[in-house]
């Protein structure tokens, strides 16, 4: 169906369903085409309180979308301009986040990570062939064609995407989200379609292994990091990762084919990673409590069953709360916090950058004990100034004093929350 810019009313063609999504200017909503039974997803922008530049970002996105027919690529369908809104009209993906999809797979191979960036470069070859540059390549911009096995990849959200001439290098302003940006970004050089391949490095990383490369709570030391190229190949998750492998993604600020992607069934290595299903499970929850604002918390906690307990409802988020912030004492090294307790200390020689509780689970015994389970990561930067991570599952049982509570119990298995050097 040919892509233009039309003046019929959208609902002379389209009936509009239940929301989708929300932004700031913008809600998608799932719409069916009235002559055809065809099912899309709708980006209604509200166009009153759009500025002028905001105006022109708006024309340009459809502008780039309408250019763009790929398999790989979410395909705009119809832009319709009206009064007050503009609507435009998308495929409707429905198998959600491809990062999300992988965590729920029985089976996930180096293969399998081969299939998903072949796709993601492909998509990224045919806007590069449009001289189009994305410029915001991240997790949450791969979505899945539909819930069934071996649906196919779909790159989306072209709202910072930018039009350059061939192999142009420019200034093209700052843009991006933090871990996925190129050092000539950060650097604030002129640049082009190379940053789209640094950032399907970094995604590539994420898939083989299930954290990123570069990371640090610090923005300004996240980018010295990503600036100064500091980032390996960690044993042991990585000493099962084909030489293939690495070195596509010492070699992704390129565009020049890669046997590991164009021959992946002879060079990509079979064997399941679960290793890397585990992390991904992590960093996708660590993602998700950074966008909802930790809202995560709160569909994880349980009560007691004891029957006779009458302690508030809110003390498993005050449980919570309180091992968080005895982590955090233990971390920055605050003693007065943490006596009476006991737990690993991080050596001199590593620093921990970011602890994260994931899937606390709170049980109350009675009214003046808790016992919380939960699973820990810590990020830290080793001493030849590394990025690290580890994770362990811990158990600890509060007891409360003189209306105060104290952790007089913890227990912990596999790695121990931060490394001993």
């Amino acid at each position: 169906m040919a892509t233009v810019v039309t003046s019929t009313r959208f609902t002379d063609e389209y009936q509009l369903y239940e929301e989708l999504g929300k932004g700031a200017f913008s809600v998608v909503r799932r719409c069916v085409k009235k002559s055809t039974g065809q099912e899309y997803a709708a980006k209604i922008i509200n166009t009153k309180k759009l500025s002028a530049r905001d105006h022109q970002k708006l024309e340009r996105e459809a502008r780039i979308c309408r250019l763009l027919k790929h398999p790989n690529i979410v395909r705009l369908h119809d832009s319709i301009s009206e009064e007050g809104f503009h609507y435009l009209v998308f495929d409707l993906v429905t198998g959600g986040e491809l990062f999300e999809d992988i965590v729920a797979r029985e089976y996930y191979s180096e293969a399998d990570a081969s299939h998903c960036i072949n796709q993601i470069l492909e998509s990224v070859s045919h806007i590069h062939q449009h001289d189009i540059v994305h410029r915001d390549l991240k997790p949450e911009n791969l979505l899945l064609a539909s819930k069934m096995k071996g649906a196919a990849v779909k790159l989306a959200d072209f709202g910072l995407a930018i039009e350059v001439q061939g192999d142009q290098q420019a200034w093209f302003g700052f843009a991006g989200t933090p871990g996925y940006l190129s050092p000539e970004v950060l650097r604030k050089d002129p640049y082009g379609k190379p940053v789209d391949i640094w950032a399907c490095g970094v995604i590539l990383y994420i898939l083989l292994v299930g954290y990123p490369p570069f990371w640090d709570e610090d923005q300004h030391k996240l980018y010295q990091q990503i600036k100064a190229g500091a980032y390996d190949f960690p044993s042991p998750e990585w000493d099962t990762v084909t030489p293939e492998a690495k070195n596509l993604i010492n070699q992704m600020l390129t565009i020049n084919p890669h046997p590991w992607v164009c021959q992946r069934s002879t060079v990509a290595s079979m064997m399941h990673r679960q290793e890397t299903v585990e992390c991904l499970r992590k960093f996708n929850a660590r993602r998700k409590l950074k966008s909802q604002g930790n809202n995560s918390k709160n569909s994880v906690v349980s009560s007691s069953s004891t029957k006779d307990s009458s302690m508030s409802s809110s003390a498993p988020m005050e449980i919570i709360k309180m091992t968080e912030q005895l982590i955090e004492a233990i971390n920055n090294g605050d003693f007065e916090f943490r006596v009476l307790f006991f737990d690993f200390l991080l050596s001199k020689n590593s620093k921990p950058v970011h602890t994260t509780i994931l899937n606390p689970h709170v049980h109350l015994i009675g009214e003046d004990a808790a016992c919380i389970a939960y699973i820990r990561l810590t990020q830290y930067i080793d001493s030849q100034g590394r990025p690290r991570s580890c994770q362990s599952e811990e158990t600890r049982v509060w007891h409360r004093r003189d209306a105060k509570w104290l952790n007089v119990h913890f227990h912990c298995s596999g790695a121990p929350a931060a490394p001993l050097q």
